[in-house]
């Protein structure tokens, strides 16, 4: 089985919405094999709280208006560190940094096959590596993939 053309529209629509609003390593997995639950998962991060909550109101904004998609819920949003949209169809984890290195949910799903994302989202792989070298930590976080195989570094 493979991922619906209604999940891989919602994917492109939210992997665009999370690049609009400069989401960190974009990247979609076709997990409907390995799980009846759902369809895909999408994955992305921010530098910090407040940027996850507004890639996850856009994201939800998009979709809605869009598509008319409304999640089933939504988590996380007390802490915004790790917020999550289930739309049934596929599943949205957007993440702190610190959290998508610590889960590195991209080392459970690496067997899935990756879902192909509009190019702004693409361009976002190895964002995090800069953003941390930017802000002077001089190096690229432990975990965090610089390269489009979706693979840990």
């Amino acid at each position: 089985m493979t991922a619906t053309d209604r999940s891989i529209e919602l994917v492109n629509a939210a992997a665009q919405a999370a690049a609009d609003r400069l989401a960190h390593d974009i990247i979609a997995y076709d997990v409907s094999d390995v799980l009846s639950i759902t369809d895909a998962f999408l994955l992305a991060s921010a530098p910090n709280d407040r940027q996850v909550k507004s890639i996850v109101d856009e994201i939800e904004e998009r979709l809605q208006k869009e598509l008319g998609a409304k999640p089933v819920r939504r988590e996380g949003d007390r802490d915004a560190r790790w917020i999550l949209l289930d739309y049934v169809d596929i599943v949205v984890h957007v993440q702190h940094s610190e959290e998508r290195v610590f889960y590195a949910l991209e080392r459970l799903w690496k067997d899935c096959p990756e879902l192909p994302l509009p190019e702004d989202a693409v361009k976002t792989r190895g964002k995090a590596a800069e953003h941390a070298q930017s802000a002077g930590d001089g190096g690229e976080p432990a975990g965090v993939f610089g390269d489009t195989d979706g693979e840990l570094s």
